[in-house]
């Protein structure tokens, strides 16, 4: 069957061969938590779906306007299995109770590098999405921006004390880079993108080659702050 987890995914975990994210655009607050009402309801009445899903969590956007969506799966075949079996049934009962929801496509991606302080128990009070897209898809340029931002973020002269761990994801598709990061709170995520310097990084030569890299666009998304609203894992 289906249970309910207050616990964080472990981002780094074992076995997950296709962690997948994606947004669903629902317009107020008062339709965020109707959603997650009714993605518990449609998940918990049902027998978990399938043992190639890991986990699958929700997230509250911090806009007021937006949910994001993480599972973690063994592989995309079983995904596929999934989505050609269970799934509509699913979004299906959904809509029923919040109808309206803009589903902004699934980004499918494979975890890169991790970075995280020794020893740090602090739970995460905030999820920072970044998302960087390049010009073209390019597998080893994803790779080397990546190694990159940690040659910059070991170099750091004034580290935020606010951040607790970051995830880099690279698109199957070789085009985008999605950083999951945990952070204390919200207030001290915005206190580190306002103290000086680009972001959340000092004005230094390897933050400004991060952020000049050779085909970077602008961000899809840009930066997005999240709460942790629901978490589903087989029993």
């Amino acid at each position: 069957m289906t249970r309910r987890t207050d616990a964080h995914p472990e981002l780094t975990r074992p076995g997950v061969g296709a962690p997948f994210f994606s947004t669903w655009r629902v317009g107020t607050p008062e339709r965020q938590k109707a959603t997650v009402e009714a993605i518990a309801a449609t998940w918990e009445s049902r027998p978990w779906p399938s043992e190639g899903l890991l986990g699958y969590y929700v997230y509250t956007g911090h806009d007021g306007t937006t949910l994001l969506h993480h599972s973690q799966w063994r592989s995309e075949q079983e995904y596929e299995a999934f989505l050609k079996v269970h799934r509509q049934e699913r979004v299906d009962e959904i809509d029923v109770a919040v109808p309206g929801i803009e589903r902004v496509g699934l980004g499918r991606y494979r975890r890169y590098r991790s970075a995280a302080r020794e020893a740090d128990t602090r739970g995460p009070g905030c999820i920072v999405i970044v998302e960087i897209e390049f010009e073209g898809p390019d597998p080893d340029r994803q790779r080397a921006w990546v190694d990159a931002v940690f040659e910059a973020l070991e170099s750091e002269p004034n580290p935020r004390p606010g951040g607790i761990s970051a995830h880099f994801h690279l698109s199957t598709d070789g085009t985008k880079v999605l950083n999951y990061a945990e952070w204390e709170s919200a207030q001290a995520h915005i206190d580190a993108m306002a103290a000086p310097g680009s972001g959340v990084g000092s004005s230094t030569p390897q933050w400004e080659r991060v952020q000049t890299y050779p085909g970077l666009k602008q961000s899809t998304e840009g930066v997005s702050r999240y709460s942790y609203a629901l978490g589903l894992v087989p029993e």
